[in-house]
């Protein structure tokens, strides 16, 4: 067992800009002042970070390795949850999805498509040339407006959607075994991949690729109501990031799992910040320190009530009150002796 790493933060939700989140060196000195260890990069955010520098020179990645670690940070990992988005788009969402993309390729799915390949490739040559190990993102979905089997989906559909989103993630996923990082797609409604069943089928198309990972984020799972510690040992050995996002789920006469078309803050089921959810994080933290989880605890704040400073500032000891310190003795070894193959022959009386 190993000790799981952590606080992180994932920065997606907190780049804006203004100060102190308009800038690597202004939110790094501001997460590390909080006491956060590490911090996940959203590559899409040019505020930030350049993905295409990151890609391309050892001396930009240097910088940004150095710029953390003035203020504590390393850097955990990478994400390219929106590009992951666009590798795989069914039509009707065309026009609410450009918006990922730069407007050079709005209105052009074949070449926004051909971009978010490009932008995975070069988060593959950026995450080694940081050292990482893993690496943030979604699936993309072709099959999402047939989650509902009605109308009747014909024979074959689903077994076609997953064939091509296969196809479109192979060579993605070579990219990155000669890279050395693991792909850790985050199981999210909306995404193909969005639950276990669903990772299964992607594993079949993709031959058990061994790079295909889980970001295991268990606050999908609540809103979704599937077993989130049993999904841990199901799928421990490809769970390979984490994040710590709490959700809850108040299921009502009037909605339930689909929520009604309801905003946020209505919703049956919602997003929390640490510890005012429902989620069962000392449980998830004792499994996954169980199943030998070696990575980091990277917070993503999401919550339709609470302020995200707020969340953000909570979550530093959140994670710090549930990470456990692994032991390495028995906590019985006081009472144990000396013994050897004679001595146990002669405790069983042979």
């Amino acid at each position: 067992m190993k000790t799981i790493k952590g606080p992180a933060l994932f920065l997606a939700q907190f780049c804006s800009d203004e100060a102190p989140f308009n800038t690597l060196e202004n939110i790094a000195k501001w997460a590390g002042g909080l006491g956060y260890k590490g911090v996940q990069i959203p590559s899409w955010d040019k505020r930030i970070f350049d993905l295409e520098r990151a890609a391309e020179s050892l001396e930009y990645c240097q910088e940004v390795t150095d710029t953390l670690a003035r203020y504590g940070l390393e850097l955990t990992e990478l994400s390219t949850h929106l590009q992951g988005q666009l590798v795989a788009v069914h039509p009707v969402y065309d026009e609410m999805f450009d918006s990922f993309a730069p407007e050079e390729v709005h209105n052009n799915p074949d070449a926004r498509q051909k971009w978010a390949v490009n932008q995975l490739l070069l988060a593959a040559k950026a995450s080694k040339n940081f050292g990482l190990t893993a690496h943030a993102t979604f699936s993309g979905a072709l099959l999402w407006p047939f989650v509902y089997p009605w109308p009747q989906r014909p024979a074959g559909l689903v077994e076609a959607g997953f064939a091509e989103l296969g196809k479109r993630w192979k060579p993605i996923l070579d990219a990155f075994d000669e890279a050395g990082v693991d792909v850790c797609y985050e199981l999210h409604p909306g995404e193909d991949l969005h639950d276990g069943a669903t990772f299964e089928r992607f594993l079949k198309e993709v031959d058990y690729h061994p790079r295909a990972n889980i970001l295991y984020d268990p606050s999908h799972f609540v809103l979704q109501q599937l077993d989130y510690l049993g999904f841990i040992d199901e799928y421990w050995e490809r769970i390979k990031m984490f994040h710590v996002k709490d959700a809850e789920f108040n299921p009502s006469a009037k909605q339930g799992v689909y929520g009604g078309y309801e905003g946020w803050v209505e919703r049956a089921g919602r997003f929390r910040s640490l510890g005012d959810g429902q989620t069962d994080f000392k449980q998830i933290f004792s499994k996954l320190t169980s199943k030998g989880f070696d990575g980091w605890a990277v917070i993503e704040w999401e919550c339709a009530l609470k302020h995200p400073e707020a969340g953000a500032e909570e979550g530093v000891k959140f994670v710090n009150d549930h990470i456990i310190r692994v032991t390495e003795k028995a906590f019985d070894d006081f009472a144990g002796g000396a013994t050897d193959e004679a001595r146990n022959r002669r405790i069983l009386g042979l």
